[in-house]
């Protein structure tokens, strides 16, 4: 009877190998490939929505002011004394598994001037030493509308293209702004998403969702870090949120003699530069830090949940069965 087991579970594998090898041959990019100018709609969605496919745009938002005005002098005088919500972290990491727990930032509220004076000076050590941590500007909840509607006429409010393919308007508009040490862990999103860099620049690394198999998940419990005295950050358990899937993995330097299984994806590198947009489809997981102070404003399109969503969740039931086996 075990060595039934065995040989089903190794079949199982098997197949999982084959579904990632196979999406590779048949229409998954080896590198990222690029698009020059506004695309399409229809073309759009038949060679990149369609397949599932990511893509870098390149002169699709030259005419948008912000790539030139968007300086902190000029942040600083139109909306300096504007209360924003800032995560902060001690490094770098929020919505990230640390130390067995699921940890959220810290939010603080603050006036978008000292904001702007902690991202001007924190190359300086001695003052940014006066605020110990990783700021960044990061709030997932159309912050572009809600919170920083005075910018909106630098960019736009959607993406008119983008809202014909796809058939509605973007469900959020979120405004994205950090120090280098900014990271965002390993995740996926039930969205499609459009991600314009207007300064700095991001670095993705991406995994298709058929290498699901081979990334780790795990089950945490929710905490949030809090300052409690200058520069020294605690874990407070939220039992609120209570327990959260989470990704653990740290794709810049996974630990393979934890997570073996992790040696077979095959991550995508992709850098975006100022005044480029990329196209991240729906369930693709991705990784993204940055090198230096990067400023970019992203539109979250619903996906469709089609025939593709349906088998995405039978691989991850499949592939959480495995694994718990």
């Amino acid at each position: 009877m075990d060595e039934e087991k065995d040989a089903g579970q190794l079949d199982v594998k098997d197949c999982f190998e084959s579904l990632a090898q196979e999406a590779r041959e048949l229409y998954l990019p080896n590198t990222i490939q690029y698009i020059d100018g506004v695309p399409n709609p229809l073309d759009f969605y038949r060679e990149y929505v369609c397949p599932n496919r990511p893509v870098i745009i390149r002169n699709a938002i030259s005419h948008w002011p912000a790539l030139h005005k968007w300086t902190i002098p000029y942040l600083r005088d139109i909306y300096g004394e504007k209360e924003v919500t800032v995560a902060v972290t001690p490094n770098g990491y929020a919505d990230a598994v640390y130390k067995d727990h699921f940890v959220m930032p810290e939010e603080r509220t603050m006036s978008f001037a000292s904001f702007l004076d902690i991202m001007q000076h924190s190359n300086d050590l001695e003052k940014s030493a006066q605020h110990p941590g990783v700021f960044y500007i990061q709030k997932q909840n159309s912050n572009l509308t809600e919170e920083f509607a005075e910018l909106i006429p630098d960019v736009e409010a959607d993406i008119p293209w983008a809202t014909e393919t796809f058939g509605n308007p973007p469900d959020a508009v979120n405004f994205w702004m950090g120090q280098e040490k900014a990271i965002t862990s390993m995740h996926k999103d039930h969205y499609e998403n459009l991600y314009c860099v207007i300064s700095g620049r991001k670095h993705f690394i991406l995994l298709p969702p058929t290498d699901l198999p081979f990334i780790p998940y795990g089950t945490y419990p929710a905490a949030k870090y809090k300052e409690v005295s200058p520069g020294n950050f605690e874990m407070i358990d939220d039992p609120e949120v209570g327990q959260l899937p989470w990704i653990p993995i740290d794709p810049q330097e996974p630990d393979l003699n934890k997570w073996p299984c992790y040696s077979k994806a095959k991550p995508l590198h992709v850098t975006v530069n100022a005044g480029e947009m990329l196209y991240l489809p729906s369930l693709w997981f991705h990784h993204v830090r940055q090198d230096q102070a990067t400023i970019a404003v992203n539109f979250w399109y619903d996906m469709e949940y089609d025939i593709k969503y349906n088998y995405f969740k039978f691989l991850e039931n499949i592939a959480a069965g495995d694994k718990k086996s």
